[in-house]
């Protein structure tokens, strides 16, 4: 059975979400993220010689896209423009968005997913910590790479300092290169629509979204091609994770209460058993 927001068992399952509830817990992970970027700036030597050693690394093996992407950014502005509105506005609204959908739309569904997206972005925020590093944008001029969200910021309303608008940009952390949480939360939303989406277009979107993320953290500056490998990485342990995070904490909130909260144990739900049990229902011979 497809489980859509008419459903019972939808209905059952909203029942025990409240938005009340929700809207402050995502609002204080958000807070610990926006926070720790701004506490945990990390020495400016330090962060640029993580990110030149990145990029000899990836020289090494070949693999350094972002140089070519951030040359053809920057040499049209029919590329640069849209990218730097993209780098600058869809990772804070689209992420949202798939939220509220799956509420509303796959609400079995949305405590592992939302779950599974803080513990990545919770995972991202040690990285930061652990190794700063500063973007390609930021490397000495001798490598060649140009910031376009300051090369075309009388475009829209960010400034020189990342996406940050004018005036804010001492709010932001420019050494949190590593690993990109913009294609850590992309790869979210696109798994998301992917799988849930119902529509041709949901589901093309959920592949554009992530690809189109990384080819523009790479085009702008902001991020290099190991960045996004590891922002896959951390979405990949977090999925892992987050089924074992909801157990400990249903299993605390049973001692608490008294009451038992069934946790799926993956993202994706048993919809086929579903399906085959309702087929077997239908067919089965009615009593006389």
């Amino acid at each position: 059975m497809t489980i859509s927001a008419t459903a019972p068992r939808a209905a059952a399952y909203r029942g025990r979400l409240r938005w009340w509830t929700e809207l402050p817990l995502i609002a204080v992970v958000y807070g610990l993220y926006t926070c720790a970027r701004l506490l945990v700036r990390g020495d400016v030597d330090d962060a640029i010689e993580h990110g030149i050693d990145i990029l000899h690394l990836e020289q090494l093996m070949k693999i350094d896209p972002e140089r070519w992407l951030n040359r053809l950014f920057t040499n049209y502005r029919s590329f640069g423009i849209p990218a730097d509105f993209w780098y600058a506005s869809l990772h804070y609204v689209v992420t949202p968005a798939v939220l509220v959908w799956l509420w509303r739309r796959r609400p079995s569904q949305y405590r592992l997913a939302r779950t599974w997206l803080m513990i990545t972005t919770l995972l991202g925020l040690v990285g930061f910590t652990l190794m700063p590093t500063a973007p390609p944008r930021l490397l000495t001029s001798g490598h060649g790479f140009i910031d376009t969200m300051a090369q075309y910021g009388s475009y829209g309303w960010w400034g020189g300092n990342a996406s940050a608008p004018r005036g804010l940009g001492g709010m932001a952390n420019e050494f949190a290169a590593m690993p990109s949480l913009h294609v850590g939360w992309s790869l979210w939303c696109g798994f998301m629509l992917w799988r849930y989406g119902r529509s041709p277009v949901l589901r093309a979107l959920g592949v554009i979204y992530p690809l189109g993320t990384t080819l523009v953290v790479m085009g702008t500056g902001n991020h290099y091609l190991l960045d996004a490998v590891a922002g896959a990485m951390v979405l990949s342990v977090s999925y892992l994770l987050a089924p074992r995070a909801l157990r400990v904490i249903d299993r605390v909130r049973a001692r608490r209460t008294g009451h038992t909260t069934v946790v799926a144990t993956s993202v994706v739900p048993e919809e086929k058993k579903e399906q085959e049990k309702q087929e077997q229902e239908r067919g089965a011979p009615k009593a006389a």
